[in-house]
């Protein structure tokens, strides 16, 4: 019995990390809600990526060694993740979770059209058969007959635009770049966090607040260290460890799971009820999301059987 390959145990691996990071993205919305309570938008993305970037600031010296042009694509990257941030979060704010996860999950529908346009790698069918089921899922999974559009879900809306922009970006910016994950990991979070504080200063002054004390607060700390530990730092270092090794709608599909674990989540935490409908359309994302990985594996598979198939 032979070995799985070098490339496919890689493979294997930026897929079990992508999953991950759905899982952990995926609660993070209840968690960004309750910091919210406590702290404003642009505050909380200023202390969460900049606690990030003084843990990675080690990993920046590694950059004086690399290509300038490198570097400036992920300066470009960072930009664009930064009005991610500031979309989303603000878009949390201003309106219900359902609305968000199933307006975000539209990323998933947008990248391969992004991919397409920028790329110029045309979706396979098992691909689109699996954004559909992801579609699917995600309007089981929220659809109550409520959905009311408002100014939160256009900023979702825009985010997951946006999202599905920058997984693109980023593969042209990180493919066959020698940029170490880590340290594109830092530079990200430098441009967040110097990006939140200057909208804070020239636009909303009045969310320049007192960071909240320790004492009566060890709740809120706690949120800022899971978003900083779980939803920055391996999340960040997964998707640009992967994002090297896989295709934008691959990534998208994978982290297309994010809702359904949203919703699983929302329901042994935060008590909330979900419909069987929904748990039948979190199981549809779930199936979608594996497809992504079962049509690389059944490509790869009948490749080699041709191949040993010739005389």
């Amino acid at each position: 019995m032979s070995s799985p390959s070098p490339v496919k145990s890689l493979l294997l691996v930026s897929d079990l990390m992508l999953l991950a990071t759905a899982i952990v993205w995926g609660t993070s919305y209840g968690v960004v809600k309750s910091a919210l309570l406590v702290y404003s938008v642009l505050g909380l993305l200023a202390l969460r990526f900049g606690i990030t970037f003084l843990i990675l600031l080690p990993a920046l010296r590694q950059l004086r060694h690399s290509n300038w042009r490198d570097v400036r694509g992920v300066l470009g990257m960072s930009v664009l993740l930064l009005a991610i941030f500031l979309a989303e979060t603000f878009g949390i704010l201003l309106t219900r979770a359902a609305n968000a996860a199933f307006l975000i999950s539209l990323c998933v529908v947008l990248t391969p059209l992004a991919e397409w346009a920028m790329l110029k790698r045309r979706p396979s069918r098992i691909e689109w058969l699996a954004v559909a089921l992801s579609l699917l899922g995600a309007a089981l999974l929220t659809g109550d007959g409520e959905l009311v559009f408002n100014r939160g879900d256009a900023l979702i809306l825009l985010a997951a635009l946006l999202r599905a922009i920058q997984v693109c970006v980023a593969k042209r910016v990180m493919q066959g770049s020698a940029l170490p994950a880590l340290s594109v990991t830092a530079l990200q979070a430098g441009v967040v966090t110097l990006g939140s504080v200057l909208v804070m200063l020239v636009f909303a002054p009045q969310q320049w607040q007192a960071i909240p004390a320790w004492s009566g607060n060890q709740s809120f700390w706690a949120y800022v260290a899971y978003l900083v530990l779980a939803c920055t730092l391996f999340a960040f270092f997964a998707q640009n460890y992967a994002i090297k090794r896989s295709s934008p709608t691959r990534v998208a599909l994978l982290m297309g799971s994010e809702p359904a674990f949203g919703a699983l989540f929302a329901s042994l935490w935060l008590g909330e009820r979900i419909p069987a409908l929904g748990w039948l359309g979190g199981g549809l994302i779930v199936v979608a999301s594996l497809l992504a990985t079962v049509r690389w594996q059944f490509r790869k598979t009948a490749t080699l059987q041709v191949n040993e198939a010739r005389p």
